[in-house]
């Protein structure tokens, strides 16, 4: 029989290429939406924090006689939520390998956007004291839970939905609500610093982005809410298949998978979070002005956008590992030029840094790493294993980033030089990891 292949028992079953092709396209297209749009949201939440932690947090929140000393705790909070995001992870991708994807995004994008929106309504230090950074940082933490569990959830919703020659396109809508969630909060961030002084902005203006979360979130639910549980969960359940402790399986049975994609993440996470973190907190120190250092990111961030599609599809093509590679040695060269461009004070070659630093160089990687790490691991325990490895290497060099990077560069006096060998290293680190890699594209997903 044309292509039926036998199971176990010997009776004809379908193969995966017929599996695919039940699938209405419809209803990829709105997997596809769904994964974006609730991707762009959790990101926009979350990032928001990272954009206001040196302009109003470390002033109103974390208030010191030393500038440096308030900056670097306000970074420290950012970092905060990177160190729980693992077991944001553990907990939601156990929920999500066991009752489904669907009911567990739901959930996430309800608890990111409720910790966002009361941080728009919290007291600073001057009306409630020490509560305020107490405050401030639950929140955080409830942030980094909730992102934990949505990214890898929003990453199946996409890649599990894919065929199979279209699923590094596929895998990369996801991943652009990174920048699309990056641009939109600098969007309304520097509408609001361009419309109202900047007495008004620091008084209740940046609270403006925190609270009209609510209605980003509104808008995510109601899209998912119209998309149905991925095609690998229901073969799951339809063959129950699912493990009772995914957790479990992973660390014994996965654990090298894992380790990889820790160092593979590394890259991805560190560098993002110099182009979109650190950067605005150094620029503002070299003099440039606030609404040019976030009118900069913005525009590089909505460049990128296109580009994580090219990547992506590129890898169908070439495969994820060569893209990927070639992205992340793309950087090592690139990293010294960024920061002498920056220091030449100059807004035309700071955008051109940004530009192909995070436009270009970061989206190779970044397209593509949500569908490398599914493609690692079966689907019975693909949510816990991919969000794993993934939040680890975030917690242990994305959120601590604008933090290290801040304080090497007041220890060695200003110079940027222990940045870029710290940076080189990151990259060290993902090159082994991904060179280690089994490239699975083209092959089937679940078989």
């Amino acid at each position: 029989m044309s292509g039926i292949a036998p199971n176990s028992a010997g009776t004809p079953s379908l193969t995966s290429a017929m599996k695919e092709t039940m699938v209405p396209d419809a209803e990829r297209r709105r997997a596809l939406l769904g994964s974006a749009v609730g991707s762009t949201i959790e990101w926009y939440d979350y990032f928001l924090y990272g954009t206001m932690a040196s302009i109003i947090f470390a002033k109103q929140f974390f208030p010191s006689t030393d500038p440096l000393v308030s900056n670097l705790l306000a970074l420290a909070t950012f970092a905060l939520a990177f160190v729980i995001r693992p077991l944001g992870g553990v907990i939601f991708a156990h929920i999500g390998d066991r009752v489904g994807r669907k009911k567990t995004l739901a959930i996430t994008l309800t608890m990111m956007g409720m910790s966002t929106v009361l941080m728009g309504l919290l007291p600073n230090y001057d009306q409630i004291g020490v509560w305020a950074p107490i405050l401030l940082s639950l929140l955080r933490l409830m942030q980094g839970l909730a992102l934990g569990g949505e990214w890898g959830g929003g990453v199946l919703l996409a890649v599990e939905y894919s065929p199979r020659h279209r699923r590094g396109f596929y895998g990369a809508v996801p991943q652009t609500g990174a920048v699309l969630g990056l641009a939109l909060g600098n969007i309304i961030t520097s509408l609001l610093s361009n419309s109202i002084s900047d007495a008004d902005f620091q008084s209740w203006g940046w609270r403006i982005p925190f609270v009209g979360s609510i209605v980003l979130v509104l808008i995510g639910m109601w899209i998912r809410n119209a998309v149905g549980e991925t095609p690998s969960f229901k073969r799951i359940l339809a063959t129950r298949t699912e493990t009772r402790i995914p957790l479990k399986e992973t660390l014994q049975d996965h654990w090298r998978a894992v380790l990889i994609a820790i160092g593979a993440k590394v890259v991805e996470t560190s560098t993002f979070f110099l182009y979109a973190t650190f950067t605005i907190s150094y620029m503002i120190g070299h003099g440039f002005q606030r609404s040019d250092i976030l009118n900069i990111v913005l525009v590089c961030a909505l460049i990128a956008f296109p580009f994580m599609l090219y990547f992506g599809h590129l890898s169908d093509k070439i495969g994820r590992k060569k893209v990927f590679l070639w992205g992340t040695v793309a950087f090592i060269v690139w990293i010294g030029p960024y920061f002498w461009l920056l220091n030449q004070k100059s807004i035309l070659l700071a955008s051109v840094a940004v530009g192909v630093g995070l436009s270009v160089i970061w989206t190779t990687y970044g397209s593509m790493i949500g569908t490398l790490l599914a493609e690692a691991f079966p689907p019975s325990i693909r949510y816990t294993g991919m969000s794993l490895g993934y939040q680890i290497g975030a917690a242990l060099v994305g959120g601590p980033m604008p933090l290290i990077a801040t304080a090497l560069v007041a220890y060695f006096g200003g110079s940027y030089v222990p940045v870029v060998f710290f940076m080189i290293a990151c990259a060290l680190v993902s090159l082994v990891a991904v060179a280690l890699v089994k490239d699975r594209s083209g092959l089937p997903l679940d078989d």
